[in-house]
C-alpha cells in the first residue's frame, strides 16, 4: 500500500509541475481552503476539476490519492491507507481524492474523514453523487464546485486574446477561434491539438459509456445503450420522449429507456431540459430537449451526417448557462405557446420568469427575422417576461415588437 501512496505522490508532482491555464470561475480559492466544510469539485471526465483542485492546493501541504487506479481500490483498506498517508504525507493540512466515486461506500468513509476534523478537497464525474448519494449523508457538510469544459472565454485566453478587450489586430484571428469553438468545443486537452479532437472525443464518448455507465450500472444490454446515446447525438436539441425513443429504436421497454437516459445524465454527458409549465404533471409528460455536454461531441460522431450551426449554437448557449448554475428542471426550460411557438429557454428567479432566449444563427432573412420574433413575443405574452433576448453567431440590435424590445446578441457578447 506504500508503494502505491508513493507513486501516486510521483504522479501528483508531475501534475502539479505542468503549467496550466487558470480556469475562470466565480469561487475564491482561499476561502475555499479556509472553509472547513468538503470542496466537492463534480463535473464530466476530463474538463480539468483534479486540476483544479492541484492549484487551488499548489504550495500547500497536502495529502493525494487517486480512485481512477486499480491497485489501491484492489488492496483496499481504509486504516492502513490512512497510516501510510501519514506516513508519506507527515502533517499534512489538507486531502485530495480524485474521482471517489470509485470507492465503494465512499460516503460513508468521506463522512467519517470530516468527522475527524480533515480538510478535504474531493472531485467526482457523476451527477447523482449530489442529487442522491451526498444529499443524504453528507447533507449541509459540502461546498459544491461545478466545472464543465473550457468556456468560450476561456479558450480564446489560452489564444491570449481577451473576450471583454479584443484588439483590432485580433479580430480577424477571434472570427476563426469562435467558429472552431462552435464546431470543436472546450474539452482542455483538444485546444491545443484540434487535429486529435475527433478521435480524442469518440474515445471519451465510449470511456463515458463503458466506464461510467455500463460497468458502474451493471448494464446487460450495451448494444441498446450505445444506440439511445448515438440517437441522442445525432438528435441534440430535439424534444424526445421515452415512449418515442422506445419504439424508434426498437428498445425493450419504456422503463429500460428512462433509466438508460438517467444513466446517460449521470456522467454530465447528456442534459434533458423539460417543457415549463405551472401544472407539475403536464410539465412531466411533455417531452424534453436533449442536450450535450460539449459541441466537440457532435462532430466526432460518425452519425452526425450534417452539419447543423444553428443547433451547434443552441447547444453552445445551453452549456453556457448551466456554467451559469441555471438547473435544467428547475431554474432553466424550454416553453411552447397555445398556438405552439416556441422559446428555446426560459430562465426562472424563484417563481418569476426572468428572461426568454431565443437562438438563431442568422437573422439575415426577413422571414426569419419576423418568425423568431413572433415566437419570443407571443411566448413572453403568456410568461408575463419583457427581458427578450436572441443570440446570434454575430448580428446585434433591437427588435421592436407589439410594445417589446428584443436585444439581439452576438454569441462573443452574450
Amino acid at each position: 500500500m506504500k508503494d502505491i501512496i508513493l507513486n501516486q505522490r510521483k504522479e501528483r508532482d508531475e501534475l502539479l509541475s505542468r503549467p496550466y491555464l487558470e480556469r475562470h470561475t466565480k469561487y475564491d480559492k482561499d476561502q475555499l481552503l479556509s472553509n472547513p466544510l468538503i470542496k466537492f469539485i463534480s463535473g464530466p471526465r476530463r474538463v480539468g476539476k483534479s486540476t483544479f483542485a492541484l492549484l487551488m492546493l499548489r504550495g500547500k501541504n497536502f495529502a493525494y490519492l487517486n480512485f481512477d487506479d486499480q491497485s489501491l481500490l484492489s488492496q483496499w483498506d481504509e486504516e492502513l491507507v490512512m497510516r501510510m498517508l501519514d506516513d508519506v504525507y507527515p502533517s499534512h493540512d489538507f486531502l485530495m481524492l480524485d474521482e471517489v466515486q470509485n470507492l465503494p461506500e465512499w460516503d460513508l468513509w468521506v463522512s467519517k474523514l470530516y468527522r475527524r476534523g480533515k480538510n478535504l478537497i474531493i472531485t467526482g464525474s457523476n451527477a447523482n453523487m449530489l442529487s442522491s448519494e451526498m444529499a443524504t449523508v453528507l447533507t449541509g457538510r459540502y461546498l459544491p464546485i461545478e466545472m464543465l469544459p473550457f468556456s468560450l472565454e476561456e479558450m480564446l485566453a489560452w489564444h491570449h486574446i481577451d473576450l471583454h478587450n479584443i484588439k483590432k489586430e485580433e479580430e480577424t484571428e477571434t472570427t476563426a477561434l469562435v467558429d472552431d469553438y462552435l464546431r470543436n468545443g472546450g474539452y482542455p486537452e483538444t485546444i491545443s491539438a484540434r487535429n486529435i479532437t475527433q478521435n480524442y472525443l469518440s474515445t471519451l464518448f465510449d470511456s463515458m459509456l463503458l466506464k461510467d455507465i455500463t460497468k458502474r450500472h451493471k448494464v446487460r444490454k450495451t448494444t441498446e445503450l450505445y444506440n439511445l446515446a448515438s440517437f441522442l447525438l445525432a438528435n441534440f436539441c430535439n424534444p424526445v420522449s421515452a415512449s418515442g425513443l422506445t419504439t424508434e429504436l426498437n428498445l425493450s421497454s419504456v422503463s429500460t429507456t428512462q433509466k438508460f437516459c438517467q444513466y446517460l445524465n449521470e456522467p454530465f454527458l447528456f442534459f434533458f431540459l423539460p417543457r415549463f409549465n405551472n401544472k407539475l404533471k403536464l410539465m412531466q409528460k411533455a417531452d424534453k430537449k436533449v442536450y450535450v455536454v460539449d459541441n466537440g461531441f457532435v462532430n466526432s460522431s460518425a452519425f452526425n451526417l450534417s452539419e447543423n450551426l444553428g443547433r451547434l449554437l443552441e447547444n453552445q448557449v445551453f452549456v453556457e448557462l448551466l456554467r451559469r448554475g441555471y438547473k435544467p428542471g428547475q431554474t432553466m426550460f424550454y416553453y411552447r405557446s397555445a398556438n405552439d411557438k416556441e422559446t428555446d429557454f426560459v430562465l426562472r428567479d424563484g417563481p418569476k420568469v426572468k428572461q426568454l432566449i431565443q437562438v438563431c444563427y442568422s437573422l439575415d432573412s426577413e422571414k426569419t427575422r419576423k418568425r423568431e420574433a413572433n415566437s419570443l413575443v407571443e411566448c413572453a405574452k403568456e410568461l408575463r417576461c419583457e427581458n427578450l433576448v436572441i443570440v446570434t453567431k454575430n448580428e446585434e440590435g433591437t427588435i421592436e415588437k407589439d410594445g417589446h424590445a428584443i436585444q439581439i446578441v452576438p454569441i462573443v457578447r452574450f
